[in-house]
């Protein structure tokens, strides 16, 4: 972290106003965009002012092992997950007995073709439950554990909302390619 982030985040420690709008000014659009991946504009704009005041309510708890903007992510991340949830949206195991665990690093392969804002596209296209899984694991870069403690399932739910998503994602993207060629 550079010399100038730790000193404002030492003042905003010490309650400094002035220092916490420059850290919201310096953060607000990254943050944005991240919760914009779970939540629609205006719940995203809400998640993350709400994530901003528990950062600084926090901020005795920040340490420097990380940098601040992923400390700050996590916050905002776990926020949008509990706005998912007031509204409701159950992440739940179902009929995951007799499904056989695959590696996920396999079969995350896609058609050079296919653009990332194609990728992105389709990925909207999932039920909630496999889009915020997929989100947290192709985008985020969270390994199961995480996802697991993150949205408060077992860690085989993760893996089968993953699978049947990756799976879903790859009929979506084969099938718009076969239609549009592109």
């Amino acid at each position: 972290m550079s010399k100038e982030h730790t000193i404002l985040i030492n003042r905003c420690k010490k309650g400094d106003e002035k220092a916490m709008m420059q850290i919201y000014d310096l953060y607000c659009d990254a943050m944005y965009q991240i919760a914009c991946r779970y939540l629609n504009k205006e719940d995203a704009k809400d998640a993350m002012q709400d994530s901003f005041l528990k950062a600084f309510a926090k901020l005795e708890s920040f340490k420097e092992d990380y940098t601040f903007g992923a400390w700050l992510k996590r916050i905002v991340i776990h926020q949008c997950i509990d706005e998912l949830k007031k509204k409701r949206l159950a992440f739940t195991d179902s009929d995951i007995a007799n499904l056989t665990i695959e590696d996920e690093s396999n079969g995350w392969d896609f058609d050079t073709e296919i653009s990332k804002e194609q990728i992105m596209a389709a990925i909207e296209k999932l039920s909630n439950k496999h889009q915020v899984v997929v989100k947290l694991y192709l985008i985020e870069g969270y390994d199961h554990d995480e996802i697991s403690k993150i949205l408060d399932i077992p860690v085989k739910t993760s893996r089968t909302h993953l699978r049947r998503g990756r799976l879903k994602l790859q009929e979506l993207l084969k099938t718009h390619y076969n239609e549009t060629g592109y």
